[in-house]
């Protein structure tokens, strides 16, 4: 199976930075193990439940980045501020 490229990597997670985009992209993932990881990162209790593994490999190193990025959107507050105005 061939490996992520960047449109398949913006078509999974959406908007993400260059350098997320790149690091995902550089683990060598394939658009398998990007869809897998995605599962984990969603809803992990199923998947256990099943019997399914932890993650391993290339998709355990795809969970670490995607969760990077939630942590960081989630920490924005909105979206960039304002530029600010200066009042005379």
């Amino acid at each position: 199976m061939p490996h992520l490229t960047r449109e398949d990597v913006l078509k999974a997670v959406g908007q993400a930075d260059d350098v997320t985009i790149a690091r995902i992209i550089a683990s060598g993932a394939t658009v398998t193990e990007l869809a897998e990881a995605q599962a984990w990162l969603a809803n992990d209790e199923p998947l256990m439940n099943a019997g399914k593994p932890l993650a391993t490999g290339r998709a355990r190193e795809l969970v670490d980045i995607l969760s990077e990025l939630e942590a960081a959107e989630e920490e924005e507050p909105g979206g960039p501020a304002p530029p600010s105005v200066p009042q005379e």
